[in-house]
């Protein structure tokens, strides 16, 4: 994490800051790019008119002049003033002309004036621009005081020029307004987005490094758009995983105790199991009948604390299933209530004595005891609701899985623990406890394919288990069981 932090900070070359600089100049630029080609038309179309109206006005002139004919001399800077070659006027069907020299055998191109649509007025400025002639052209526009039209011949490059004038005009004054306006988008969009986008990455890098330490947790800065939602967020993110951190951390450093305890422990049950092999050869009655079961008991205890360790280090082991009558594995259930002497706890077991089911009766066998262990402990800590305390344990088959329940009267569980039931050191049913023992059993249901849950069908604790066969169906399960017993 510390390299992709510092490698995430050293390669910001070209920054957001920059960007955002570089796409708004841009943006200006395209806007005036946008706003430059009617402007030139409209340029070129406003300076073709102004010299058809001085046109006009020469017109007025040469009417007004006897004979219609003007000295030569003033004719010239009339022409010269239009800055035309020749001014035509057509009204009342007759043809008014100033010519400074003998009129072109041809001109360039054609521009009317008289009704030219916008593309058309763009089309023609960028020809004059990009292409121009090189000969005269002969612009016709509207006539007035009862003139038809009015024509002139001129040259195409002072008009060209002056576009070109236009042109770089309006070149420097976008790149000034680009320029500003990037500027002021620039240190508004970096102040507002850019400083808190960097903070927010800075803080990312900080707690990469260490994200066990509280102090690097951001803090807010109390905005209320979308960099304030992201802070508040990543706030609540980071708090999270520096309060997991540290309660796995301490989880491993306990884990790591009680392995330790555990691998002791089990020298010592093995000790007792030797023991308890030797009481096994008296030929006491009492002791022929519970030192098989003290047998027994200790050697799942054995083998407990073999899964534990196991599960330190990666989890429940598969199991080994295989089919067995469910009332077999629930006879050693009622010893459990020895657990609470003085109680008056009952046990009472409701599970057909056919019932057969496909599981590891092992791992089975740890389900049932933390199950009903935690029910007498409820009991025995709680007292009963409405009746004198009683445990029921029932199984019973339907569509292909076995559905085992195991219900209580005493007090029932407190909401705070029923959202993490089933989770390791989280879901404790009762005060003091660890919660490992419910964590273990989902652990162990799951791996057999089922499910667990609490039901909320009265007082008390009411524990629903549910293991599905595996492909064979009930028959099988029966016809197996048999033939097993048969075998023995």
């Amino acid at each position: 994490m510390d390299g992709v932090g510092r490698e995430g900070e050293g390669s910001v070359g070209f920054g957001l800051s920059a960007r955002l600089l570089v796409l708004t100049v841009a943006f200006v630029m395209l806007a005036e790019i946008l706003i430059y080609v009617p402007s030139v038309a409209n340029f070129r179309a406003g300076w073709l008119r102004d010299r058809l109206a001085a046109a006009q006005v020469a017109a007025l002139v040469l009417d007004a002049a006897p004979d219609s004919r003007l000295p030569e001399g003033l004719e010239m800077r009339l022409l010269e003033g239009v800055g035309a070659r020749a001014v035509a006027v057509r009204g009342g069907g007759t043809r008014r002309l100033l010519s400074l020299d003998p009129m072109p055998p041809e001109v360039g191109r054609v521009v009317d004036l008289r009704g030219a649509g916008s593309l058309v007025l763009i089309r023609d400025a960028f020809a004059t621009l990009l292409a121009p002639a090189g000969q005269p052209i002969r612009v016709v526009g509207e006539g007035v005081d009862g003139a038809d039209f009015v024509e002139i011949v001129l040259e195409e490059e002072p008009l060209r020029a002056a576009m070109l004038r236009f042109s770089v005009n309006i070149l420097i004054l976008s790149l000034v307004i680009s320029g500003i306006t990037a500027g002021l988008v620039f240190l508004a969009l970096h102040r507002v987005i850019v400083r808190p986008v960097r903070r927010l990455a800075g803080n990312v890098a900080a707690f990469a490094e260490n994200p066990e330490d509280g102090g690097r947790i951001i803090d807010p800065s109390g905005r209320r758009d979308e960099i304030g939602l992201a802070e508040r967020a990543l706030e609540r993110m980071e708090t999270a995983l520096a309060g997991e951190l540290r309660q796995k951390r301490r989880l491993a450093d306990l884990g790591l105790a009680v392995s330790k305890v555990n691998h002791d422990l089990r020298n010592m049950l093995t000790t007792a199991q030797l023991l308890t092999d030797r009481l096994g050869t008296l030929t006491d009655p009492l002791v022929q009948r519970t030192a098989p079961r003290l047998v027994a008991t200790l050697q799942r205890a054995i083998d407990f604390c073999e899964a534990t360790l196991a599960y330190g280090r990666a989890g429940e082991p598969l199991p080994r299933r295989g089919p067995v009558r469910l009332a077999e594995i629930a006879e050693e259930l009622p010893d459990l209530v020895d657990l609470a002497p003085g109680a008056g706890i009952t046990l009472r077991l409701d599970i057909p004595a056919d019932l057969t089911i496909d599981v590891d009766s092992g791992q089975l066998s740890r389900v049932l005891v933390n199950l009903v262990r935690n029910a007498v402990q409820a009991l025995a800590q709680g007292g009963a609701q409405g009746g004198p305390p009683m445990i029921l344990v029932s199984a019973r088959r339907a569509d292909g899985a076995v559905t085992i329940r195991v219900a209580d009267n005493g007090p029932g569980l407190a909401n705070r623990s029923r959202a993490h039931l089933f989770e390791a050191f989280q879901g404790a049913a009762r005060p003091g406890g660890t919660g490992l023992g419910l964590a273990i059993c989902a652990e162990i249901v799951r791996a057999h394919g089922g499910t667990i849950s609490l039901d909320d069908t009265g007082p008390g604790a009411h524990f629903r288990v549910v293991i599905p066969d595996r492909t064979t169906g009930a028959a099988n399960l029966e016809k197996g069981v048999a033939k097993r017993a048969s075998t023995l």
